[in-house]
């Protein structure tokens, strides 16, 4: 990856976090922890399923193996960047990374999804290697999934979250209160 790839996804990474920030900024702990309807998720699962799919894909990329030439696919890169932020088609996530009630409160959550980021982060800033050289997994393509496109993921999914946020924050501002 090169100094300018690394730039660009390292904008990339801060801009899916600053979107979040937005979204749960002046969040109290009683809203975070407030689900709209029943089944949905709160604020504060959305956070905890983040911190969980981050996590997960962190060891899928340090789990990557080179392969001899990259496997770019252009056209999927750019797919996986406007389906990963566009909240107009569910994308049921895998089990494995539900919220089950991990952290007790927002900032606590926060703080594992930033610290998760900050390994992200140190990823790119390492990497030699051209990222679209390096095959990996995904729970959801079938198929080698390079680290370029991992972190294309990584990077839009708080984003898709964001508004996801937005929207259980409408819900919840509009409620009454009993």
């Amino acid at each position: 990856m090169d100094k300018a790839e690394k730039l660009g996804m390292l904008r990339n990474l801060q801009a899916g976090r600053d979107a979040l920030g937005e979204a749960v900024a002046g969040v109290d702990e009683a809203m975070a922890a407030r689900k709209p309807s029943q089944g949905a998720w709160s604020i504060l699962d959305c956070v905890e399923h983040m911190v969980e799919s981050e996590r997960y894909l962190v060891t899928r990329l340090h789990a990557a193996e080179h392969a001899d030439q990259p496997f770019e696919k252009a056209r999927r890169e750019a797919k996986i960047a406007a389906l990963a932020a566009d909240r107009s088609r569910p994308i049921d996530a895998p089990e494995t990374v539900h919220p089950r009630g991990r952290f007790a409160t927002l900032g606590e959550a926060l703080a594992a999804l930033d610290a998760t980021r900050d390994e992200v982060v140190r990823w790119v800033e390492k990497c030699a290697g051209d990222p679209r050289s390096m095959l990996t997994d995904h729970p959801l393509i079938v198929g080698p999934v390079t680290c370029s496109e991992t972190l294309i993921m990584i990077a839009a999914h708080p984003a898709r979250h964001a508004k996801q946020i937005e929207e259980i924050r409408a819900t919840l501002e509009n409620e009454p209160r009993h």
